[in-house]
């Protein structure tokens, strides 16, 4: 099966890494997706960078943190679990009371097993997460007057940088899919790597083709700044030539099959998704509204942006009691769980790479005579077929497939292919 190798390569070897926006998690991650895959482009932006509204922040790393109480014993440890630290923390090394160090504490009281996954990228603090059981058991058994001695041995680079993969597989065409993914969540399977197997599963399956009919681009980035400083570094090509594609995240349950459509649920992606799922017998699936967004669709349908990239989940984040806590490991995601999704997401790119979506290339209505598609003799029948060119030109935008086209003005797809190609010989689309 294509997807044993990576579920299993992220089960042991990735998850255990601590990832965040910047620093050596993510860059071991990559390090290790470019040794299954020599081709991928590990690419970097410096840090301060402007993009857009925002900026590359300072490349963090972490080697430690840990807090010992009064007898000596290491009762909170980074090594053992990397999300008991909140992202991002800055370093510090002094000797604290028990309620200042609870002050700095991050737990769920309702999931008392569970410790939180907790950041705070963009303003400097630091503190450390907790099951609530231990949070309980630490206010219980020690006194206000007891201190505690905290360390973490973090580092911010202002000269550092933010990292990201790409892979591409060139079609016979200069239209492109986009799949993108993140990896910038510390030791979580199904909001972090879940759509990272089933990422690299698809470039597995795909790069075998040797004639594709549109072009895949894969990438591999840090949530929100990670698609923010993408799109600001690769906006005239995403725009000329991505037609649609998707955002891979909570991939990997077996609880759900749900989506995103993109900003107005009318892309090709959005009909190839829907197509996949009526191919697959997939009956039971829910379909988000772009209100709930909280992942890279945001960014990639933003105004202005609009790639009209559709998201594709298991169940979706912040759905599922586990997300963003320790109890999102490998119990939750299991092989038939991804298994299930890459289905789904390999289904939705064969539908898309394979339908036709046409292309005005005239702006504003073109001059059919002078190409022998406007009559110079009026009948009724020659008016009826110029106004069926006229017709499928107003949707040959790029946002519409030939079948959609034909339902837009009412003919058959076989008369409306014909129509497509009769226009592509007189050089009006592509």
């Amino acid at each position: 099966m294509t997807v044993n190798r990576y579920y299993f390569l992220a089960k042991k070897t990735l998850f255990p890494l601590n990832r965040s926006l910047t620093g050596k998690g993510i860059k071991n991650t990559l390090k290790i997706i470019k040794k299954e895959f020599p081709k991928l482009k590990i690419k970097k932006i410096k840090s301060g960078t402007k993009v857009f509204d925002w900026r590359i922040p300072q490349e963090w790393n972490i080697s430690d943190a840990f807090i010992i109480d009064k007898n000596g014993n290491k009762i909170i440890d980074f090594k053992k679990n990397n999300l008991h630290i909140v992202g991002y923390s800055k370093p510090i090394n002094k000797t604290i009371s028990r309620d200042n160090l609870l002050n700095n504490l991050f737990t769920i009281k309702k999931q008392p097993n569970a410790i939180p996954y907790i950041t705070s990228y963009y303003k400097k603090r630091w503190g450390f997460c907790l099951s609530f059981n231990q949070f309980k058991k630490l206010k219980n058994e020690y006194k206000k007057s007891d201190k505690f001695k905290v360390v973490i041995k973090s580092s911010f680079n202002k000269k550092g940088f933010l990292n990201y993969g790409e892979f591409f597989l060139k079609g016979n065409s200069s239209d492109e899919i986009l799949i993108s993914t993140y990896v910038c969540h510390p030791s979580m399977a199904n909001n972090e790597l879940s759509g990272p197997i089933v990422s690299m599963s698809l470039i597995n399956y795909f790069k075998k083709f040797k004639n594709l009919n549109k072009s895949l681009r894969f990438i591999f980035i840090p949530e929100t700044i990670g698609s923010i400083a993408y799109i600001k570094q690769n906006f005239n090509k995403l725009k000329s030539n991505v037609i649609g594609g998707y955002n891979l995240s909570c991939i990997g349950d077996e609880k759900n099959h749900s989506c995103m459509m993109s900003k107005y649920e009318n892309s090709p992606s959005d009909e190839a998704l829907l197509e996949a799922y009526k191919k697959l017998k997939i009956k039971k699936y829910k379909i988000y509204s772009f209100l709930k967004r909280g992942s890279d669709e945001r960014q990639f349908n933003s105004p202005g942006i609009d790639l009209k990239i559709t998201s594709i989940f298991r169940t979706k984040y912040g759905e599922f009691p586990e997300y963003h806590t320790s109890l999102d490991n490998f119990k939750l995601v299991t092989l038939k769980g991804v298994q299930g999704g890459f289905n789904v997401a390999k289904k939705s790119i064969m539908i898309l790479m394979n339908k036709i979506i046409p292309k005005n290339k005239i702006l504003c209505e073109p001059q059919m005579g002078k190409r022998g598609l406007y009559p110079t003799i009026s009948t009724k029948e020659k008016k009826s077929m110029t106004k069926n060119y006229m017709n499928f030109l107003q949707y040959a935008d790029g946002n519409n497939s030939i079948e959609k086209i034909a339902n837009k003005i009412n003919l058959s797809f076989k008369l409306t292919k014909k129509i497509f190609l009769k226009l592509k010989s007189k050089n009006l689309v592509y």
